[in-house]
């Protein structure tokens, strides 16, 4: 099974309702820092979860900065890489937690 699969496409966040344009590599909200748990490996659109992830805190390794997030339905947790675009108030919301 391949560990990451280039899946382009625009969504509507459904926890703020904004509008987001996917690149293929866009996987959370750049506004609330939210996603869908719609994967099992990135991008594959497996998951049969549809949950809500959650971000509750900020992780950081070398010099990149991730968003963890958990389900809010089944209490998975993932990581997900912070990226230019990605709201700098609401990862700090995080650090502070």
């Amino acid at each position: 099974m391949r560990k990451f699969t280039r899946t382009i496409e625009d969504f509507v966040c459904e926890n703020c309702g904004t509008e987001v344009i996917g690149d293929g590599y866009t996987n959370h909200c750049p506004k609330c820092l939210w996603s869908k748990h719609v994967d099992i490996n990135p991008g594959d659109r497996l998951a049969d979860c549809g949950g809500m992830m959650k971000p509750t805190g900020l992780d950081k390794k070398s010099d990149l900065f991730y968003v963890v997030q958990k389900c809010e339905k089944c209490g998975h947790e993932r990581r997900n890489k912070l990226v230019k675009g990605d709201s700098f108030d609401e990862a700090i919301k995080l650090f502070n937690k």
